[in-house]
């Protein structure tokens, strides 16, 4: 293992750093939710069904793991500066190209492509911003980073109110672009993890960290399906339902989907903040438990205020529970692979859920959009519940040491 001498940390640095991680994730997320509010004028643009473009955001999350793979690795082995700043360019071009796609085959490679650069950002992008926080904030703003999630839904849901009724769907991926921008600030502000520094070594010992620890690594996998399950299974195809079902307009429909995504916000920074005192299990269970007995009110009220009120609430359970997740994953993480462990997990986890969004959408289509959305929800909750449980926790371990499991 190499060293080098530690200079110090200063306040400002650990906020860039967090900040780069923060925004990257949000952008991130702002890109792939775009076409979640455009289905149907794309489908009809391009001469193809519903559940087709439904198959290119499942196309997406099934490429992320690819991402998190070669990305993650350059983070263990370069540090996390420089893989951030090239997986935002990538994303960030994809998603204007996505914009110009001409037909169908086309904007399926784009979304293909796009998976990559999704992939590879949060691993690499919440590892930086973990190392680069008191462990005493961890939680907190672990609730904070991951939500940048929440607010990339939300920047989308303000876009499509804004872009889609003037200019249609496509400029609304050009502004997908400016992202790009963020890797300035990366360049010029963050400076590179000292806990990376001081725990990085070469590549037969790292191997050898990854076999020695593959029976964590299988339980992150599992635990990170159960999450994407919930995440997707109650987000994705929110605008499609109450576009199809409840017949609401594009503002109505995004008015509803902006303020469910300030209840993630919300949740997330508030269950964060709570595991930081009863520890990260018993946060993620609570909210997700509390997740499961809203769905009456979340997908089946006839007032429209009540619908509203089940959007919020059911998205700061869901992501309440999210917010635990970059603390509590890379707290399990070992030191030597931060960069690539987390990151690689989730993404495989993401793999293993990909498919929700088109199977909901094919139950959909002969059912009923919200029997489809609610039994599923009300199984993956379930189950996830046990799998966070039955799982071990490192809360507020000192970066630089093996992870004390408790």
């Amino acid at each position: 293992m190499t060293t080098s001498i530690v200079s110090p940390v200063t306040s400002a640095d650990r906020r860039n750093a967090f900040l780069s991680g923060f925004l990257g994730w949000t952008f991130d997320a702002f890109d792939f939710f775009l076409l979640t509010f455009i289905f149907v004028p794309v489908a009809q643009d391009l001469h193809v069904s519903r559940p087709q473009i439904a198959l290119t955001i499942t196309a997406s999350l099934a490429m992320r793991p690819l991402g998190a793979l070669l990305f993650g690795l350059a983070a263990d082995r370069y540090g996390r500066r420089l893989p951030l700043m090239c997986t935002i360019v990538f994303y960030s071009v994809i998603e204007v190209l996505s914009g110009l796609a001409p037909n169908y085959t086309i904007f399926l490679v784009l979304r293909l492509l796009f998976g990559i650069g999704m992939g590879g950002e949060w691993g690499v992008g919440a590892s930086l911003a973990m190392e680069s926080v008191p462990a005493k904030w961890r939680g907190i703003l672990s609730g904070l980073l991951q939500e940048g999630y929440a607010l990339g839904f939300l920047l989308a849901a303000v876009v499509y109110y804004t872009v889609f009724p003037h200019w249609g769907w496509r400029p609304m991926f050009f502004l997908g672009g400016a992202p790009a921008l963020l890797t300035l600030f990366i360049r010029a502000k963050v400076k590179e993890s000292e806990a990376w520094r001081r725990s990085r070594t070469d590549w037969p010992a790292y191997r050898r960290a990854i076999f020695e620890h593959r029976r964590l690594f299988l339980y992150l996998v599992l635990l990170m399906t159960m999450m994407n399950f919930i995440s997707h299974g109650t987000q994705d195809l929110y605008p499609t339902f109450l576009q199809k079902e409840m017949k609401f307009d594009p503002h109505t429909t995004a008015t509803v989907t902006i303020i469910s995504m300030i209840g993630a916000l919300c949740g997330g920074i508030f269950f964060g903040h709570v595991s930081d005192r009863v520890g990260r299990r018993r946060a993620m269970v609570t909210a997700v438990l509390l997740a499961a007995a809203l769905i009456p009110l979340w997908i089946f009220p006839q007032r429209f205020a009540l619908l509203v009120l089940g959007a919020f609430l059911m998205q700061f359970m869901v992501q309440g529970a999210w917010g635990v997740i970059p603390a509590h994953i890379n707290e399990l993480s070992p030191d030597t692979l931060r960069g690539f462990f987390p990151g690689f997990a989730y993404q495989l986890g993401v793999l293993c859920a990909s498919s929700v969004t088109y199977f909901e959408s094919l139950l959909g289509e002969h059912f009923s959009y919200a029997q489809s959305m609610s039994i599923l929800a009300i199984t993956v909750l379930l189950i996830g519940a046990m799998v966070i449980l039955g799982g071990p926790e490192a809360r507020g371990i000192a970066f630089g040491r093996g992870p004390e499991l408790k």
